[in-house]
């Protein structure tokens, strides 16, 4: 009972000094600054008869970079005059030299130093409820000091222990959990409620809302769910707000937070610098002369199987008739030689007589040409491509340089259905797929997939009686994986068309005869050549790589531009003018030239 009364005395007069210890008035009028803790301590340890042995370092932080030497403190005052009353509470206090001139900062969450010696439980658990700034009370099933059913006392329990860099709430839940005590809050009264722990009972489920910053939430929810291990536990994905409702027990949710911690990082991002190299030649050599329009498909007909397109037909010799001695003849027609065709109606070297032709023979001919080539021609051609485009780790960035080619999809009709056509296009150019892979050792992986396609020409098919040309398309494509060094290059080439052609035409025996037979011969050489090449240059792009741009176009005030016309004036405008208003504006015009809306 006496150690009871001295601790609520000790608790009294520690709220007294805590009020009254905001300014300490000295004999010379002048204010000291004395902190609330530090004249808790000395008046509980200028208690008649109390030993301390109750340690908390409170942390004294000031505004300036000053440190503050902490110096621990055994105050222990026993007057001779008067029995000592031994007791097992007893405080260690810790000075703190303060500057006094300098302003105290609000006490840090952890405290530095906590330490207790044979101190009962309660007691323990009174003083760290009060750091924390916890209103609680004891459930009255703990029962320390009161006997339980069958009769027995229940001892309180005491403990020695020492903690360092630990805040009050974490030391106080520590505690409870480790003498089997649990912590409840109430929401409605705001005190707390200290009650036994269930052995029997199941860990308590928490929800949390924990805020995803670079991950997506629908690849976290998989990886957290393998965390998991009570089946009531669940994870709940909000991919509008990158958020994720975890209902787990404690232990669960430490390793939720761990896990979250090593996988929401930022991904990073890779720079592909590509250059294209497209080179093409086409050399063509032409000497010679060509006999093959006239020797290849010379047109020759003889013969008389001529029929006639208008018949011919005889004279008529007319009526005579005589007048005064005058004789007249009418009526009288010539012999008309008709219309001949095949071999006699193209050269038109003969005429018809009225009893058709006799058994002679006509020769026809196309005649003779040659074409004299003497000539060299070359087409050289090099295109170049440099686009830049950075893409995330292991995803695929797309580079196309292309140009669209229609292509024409003819139907024909039937007999109940009309036919028609349709117009697509195809990209016909150089497209290029990387999808970059970063390794731990900040080297790239690269899956390389180029295609290139070129128009070749048209083609023409005959389909039902009908030829119908479709354009023809050259494609090089291939696939690959590397591994290359940050900012290094890789270079692909081989991807070479190489299309030597080359024609002659000789008349036989005419050719052969020595210079004399290179007027009956000719050669034709062309030498098609195109060549690729790819470089790539993958570069890690930093945070510091990342420069902010400063610009003023929110803040920019737009031009105004001159009025053409003025839909309000007399001359301008369509409605009746107000004479009364000689501004005559109208109040929607107003609005507009306001200096806040400009």
């Amino acid at each position: 009972m006496k150690k009871i009364a001295h601790l609520i005395l000790l608790a009294g007069m520690a709220g007294t000094l805590t009020v009254q210890a905001q300014t300490n008035v000295t004999s010379a009028g002048q204010s000291t600054n004395i902190t609330p803790m530090a004249a808790v301590l000395a008046a509980m340890t200028n208690t008649t008869g109390v030993t301390s042995n109750i340690t908390i370092v409170t942390p004294a932080t000031n505004t300036t970079a000053v440190s503050t030497p902490v110096a621990e403190v055994t105050m222990t005052n026993t007057p001779a005059t008067a029995p000592a009353i031994v007791t097992n509470a007893s405080i260690v206090a810790v000075a703190v030299a303060v500057a006094p001139a300098t302003p105290v900062a609000p006490a840090a969450a952890g405290i530095p130093l906590i330490q207790f010696s044979d101190v009962p439980l309660t007691t323990a658990i009174e003083n760290l409820a009060r750091q924390a700034g916890i209103n609680y009370m004891l459930d009255p099933k703990i029962g320390y000091g009161q006997p339980d059913a069958s009769g027995q006392v229940k001892a309180e329990p005491t403990l020695s222990i020492r903690w360092e860099n630990i805040s009050p709430e974490s030391a106080l839940l520590a505690l409870l959990d480790n003498y089997g005590l649990q912590l409840i809050q109430d929401r409605n009264t705001g005190i707390a409620r200290i009650s036994m722990k269930d052995p029997t009972a199941l860990p308590a489920l928490i929800t949390r809302v924990v805020q995803l910053q670079y991950a997506n939430v629908s690849n976290m929810v998989e990886a957290v769910q393998s965390t998991l291990t009570d089946k009531r536990s669940k994870v709940i994905a909000d991919s509008r707000t990158s958020q994720m409702v975890v209902v787990a027990t404690d232990p669960e949710q430490d390793a939720v937070d761990t896990l979250i911690a090593q996988l929401d990082k930022p991904t990073k991002q890779v720079l592909i610098e590509t250059k294209l190299v497209e080179i093409s030649s086409s050399p063509t050599s032409q000497k010679g002369v060509d006999w093959t329009s006239t020797l290849q498909a010379q047109h020759v007909a003889f013969g008389n199987s001529s029929t006639f397109i208008v018949q011919p037909t005889a004279a008529t010799p007319g009526t005579a008739t005589t007048v005064n001695g005058v004789t007249t003849i009418s009526g009288a027609q010539p012999a008309q030689p008709g219309l001949v065709s095949g071999v006699l109606a193209n050269p038109a070297v003969i005429a018809s007589t009225v009893g058709g032709f006799g058994p002679e023979g006509f020769l026809n001919a196309d005649g003779l040409s040659a074409v004299i080539s003497f000539l060299n021609s070359s087409s050289d051609a090099q295109v170049i491509s440099t686009p830049r485009v950075v893409t995330l780790d292991n995803e695929m960035a797309r580079i196309a340089v292309t140009r669209g080619y229609p292509v024409f999809s003819v139907t024909a009709g039937t007999a109940n259905t009309s036919g028609g056509s349709q117009v697509s296009y195809t990209n016909v150019g150089t497209i290029l797929q990387v999808t970059p892979r970063i390794s731990a050792n900040e080297q790239i992986w690269l899956k390389v997939d180029p295609q290139v396609a070129t128009y070749a020409g048209l083609q023409s098919q005959t389909v039902g009686g009908q030829t119908f040309q479709a354009p023809l398309f050259d494609f090089r494509t291939f696939d690959t994986q590397v591994l290359v060094p940050n900012a290094h290059t890789l270079v692909m080439g081989g991807m070479v068309s190489d299309n030597p052609i080359s024609t002659s035409t000789k008349v036989p025996l005419l050719g052969d005869i020595p210079y004399l037979g290179y007027a009956f011969r000719s050669e034709t050489k062309t030498a098609v050549k195109d060549n690729l090449l790819i470089f790539i240059t993958p570069t890690i792009v930093k945070n510091t790589d990342f420069r902010a741009t400063e610009t003023q176009f929110l803040h920019s005030v737009p031009t105004k531009r001159p009025t053409m016309i003025d839909p309000n004036s007399l001359w301008d405008g369509t409605r009746p003018y107000n004479w009364s208003n000689p501004t005559n504006t109208d109040p929607a015009q107003q609005i507009i030239d306001e200096p806040s809306v400009q």
